[in-house]
């Protein structure tokens, strides 16, 4: 018969084994757990998971050189006999598109999530490709919200005006939703509104990454029969043509106020009048004032351009350090690190779902470029100053109609039925008046 304490230590090894699984981490056997690449995260510790940081193992002793991260190496007795190598596979995501003349399946979607910031010739090759593979389904394209000065200089409203401009036949497609915060997001809303399997097109730099995260998580967040990640072509940053425009060179022909190189970047759909606009938008954005020559450092606007500089700021620890809260640029998670590489980052978000992003791929994350009332499911936005505090003060104050698409500001115009003046009311109505 188990005693009491064996009976509380194997619930506290049962707690732990929840979230680990819940982190899609696998055990070693003794204590330990590894991610899905093979390599030592985290160990089992009074019940809970501690993450180690790179080069630590049991007992908190370094790892040998040449095994950091790594399982240890089996005996040559115990290495298991030979056998022949299985028939390759074609992964799912490297199949070949469905030919144009095949039926319209309506249980697909086919969905591009990107930042397109700002939008470049590059991304209309992205949307045609997207275009083919949806073979006649439906097809949507969801800008990320993200909007910084460094990285994504234009506010969502912007970018999704000028990508209607610049890609005219993709204008019904392109999707302008405040609530597409991730690609999570956008996955959850395609199994609501009923289909059961999806295409996600992305550029072939990001397709193993897309394709890990969103096969995952499939089973828990969302549910689908099938889901495709399918690249939309190479991407060559030293090509001249489509296959080497990129955001980051039309950001960093801003800051060098080359109009000549932004141009070559944008589609003859936009004319130049439009084009000098969006290049005076951009570099409003950046912050760069017309005319003066900026201190900017290249790593901070086109890391592509500068990885010098943002590895040496990165192995510093003046940038992503553990316990930070970062957000990945492609797919618009947010997270704290919680383990640091050579050259990436292990996060969890606050709901418990880990992920990994290349260094060049994160930005620091922070509160103020929010404009929902929630940052996450059940967690307010409380920070002062932002809409999104604004909207659940509103909503948290008697008299006030409820909902989330309020973008009423103090002096703004009237919005569904109050006002700056229904305010003032209010307050005068509930102020004690001195005698």
């Amino acid at each position: 018969m188990k005693n009491f304490f064996q009976f509380l230590n194997e619930a506290s090894l049962s707690q732990a084994s929840m979230q680990a699984r819940k982190l899609n981490l696998k055990s070693d056997g003794h204590g330990g757990w590894l991610d899905t690449s093979g390599e030592f995260v985290a160990k089992t510790e009074k019940g809970k998971l501690v993450f180690y940081d790179r080069g630590r193992v049991e007992g908190g002793k370094d790892r040998p050189k040449g095994a950091i991260g790594r399982s240890p190496a089996p005996s040559a007795a115990s290495k298991p006999e030979p056998k022949a190598a299985p028939a390759p596979k074609v992964p799912k995501s490297e199949a070949q598109p469905p030919p144009a003349d095949v039926s319209i399946d309506n249980k697909t979607v086919t969905v591009a999530f990107g930042r397109f910031n700002p939008p470049t010739v590059g991304h209309e090759k992205l949307l045609k490709a997207a275009e083919k593979i949806a073979a006649g389904g439906d097809l949507k394209i969801y800008p990320s919200r993200t909007q910084d000065p460094k990285k994504n200089p234009l506010d969502p409203d912007i970018k999704v005006s000028y990508m209607k401009k610049m890609f005219p036949d993709f204008e019904e497609n392109i999707i302008n939703d405040p609530d597409m915060v991730t690609i999570f997001d956008v996955l959850v809303a395609a199994e609501e509104e009923g289909y059961a399997n999806v295409n996600i097109v992305v550029g072939s730099d990001r397709q193993s990454e897309f394709e890990n995260l969103a096969q995952k998580y499939n089973g828990d967040l969302y549910t689908f029969d099938l889901i495709r990640v399918v690249s939309a072509g190479v991407r060559d940053a030293d090509a001249d043509g489509v296959e080497g425009m990129s955001a980051s060179k039309m950001r960093k022909a801003v800051l060098d106020d080359d109009f000549k190189s932004f141009r070559r970047g944008t589609p003859k759909t936009l004319d130049d009048g439009d084009t000098q606009a969006l290049f005076d938008a951009v570099r409003q954005g950046m912050k760069i004032k017309k005319g003066k020559k900026q201190v900017v450092e290249l790593w901070q606007i086109a890391p592509k351009y500068d990885p010098r500089g943002l590895r040496e700021n990165y192995l510093n620890e003046k940038i992503f350090r553990v316990g930070d809260k970062i957000q990945n640029l492609n797919t618009g998670l947010i997270g704290e690190v919680i383990r640091r590489g050579t050259n990436h980052l292990i996060c969890v978000t606050e709901n418990g779902f880990m992920f990994k992003s290349w260094t060049k791929d994160l930005m620091e994350y922070t509160e103020r470029v929010m404009d929902k009332k929630f940052r996450l499911p059940g967690k307010p936005n409380t920070l002062i100053g932002t809409s999104g505090y604004f909207k659940y003060a509103a909503d948290m104050t008697p008299g006030f109609d409820k909902g989330d698409k309020t973008n009423l500001q103090f002096g703004a115009k009237p919005y569904r039925g109050y006002s700056a003046s229904n305010i003032k009311e209010f307050i005068n109505k509930y102020t004690v008046k001195s005698k």
